[in-house]
């Protein structure tokens, strides 16, 4: 099913110069870009982002780390899009994560997981919808969908 997700890449994915490597993980997936964007989170946007985790003990940490530098917002589109995605990145805890994916290949410890991954197609909704309007979400077709899809 035709799905679109939102994909975040951390302060520590961009400060480890690791955008390039983890985009061409999704694309070769099957997965197209449908908007992305480079920024630093302003307080609400991070507020927003996190909102289910407030008054949980990490929550000011994780508010201040997601702050910390900047971020690439994305957003993409393809075949179940939402788990593909999340096999693409791995378990939540990197030492978990399978050899291959993102985490597995990049992370050390949970609070520097270098991505977020919306969990299921209503968070990723939320999740686009703080970062971009819907005239940012770009429609295309790929050349190659006949061969990625049935």
């Amino acid at each position: 099913m035709r799905e679109r997700t939102f994909v975040m890449l951390k302060p520590d994915a961009v400060q480890r110069c690791l955008m390039g490597n983890i985009v061409s993980r999704l694309e070769n997936r099957g997965l197209k870009t449908v908007a992305m964007k480079f920024l630093v989170l302003s307080e609400a946007q991070a507020a927003e982002h996190y909102a289910e985790h407030v008054g949980k003990p990490f929550y000011p940490g994780l508010l201040e780390y997601i702050r910390s530098g900047p971020v690439l917002a994305m957003v993409w589109e393809g075949d179940n899009a939402v788990n593909v995605a999340r096999q693409v990145m791995g378990d939540t805890r990197p030492f978990e994560a399978g050899p291959g994916t993102v985490r597995g290949d990049f992370g050390l410890e949970i609070g520097r997981n270098i991505v977020h991954g919306a969990d299921k197609v209503e968070s990723a909704q939320r999740e686009m919808a703080i970062y971009f309007s819907p005239e940012e979400l770009v429609n295309w077709t790929r050349i190659d969908d006949k061969w990625l899809y049935e």
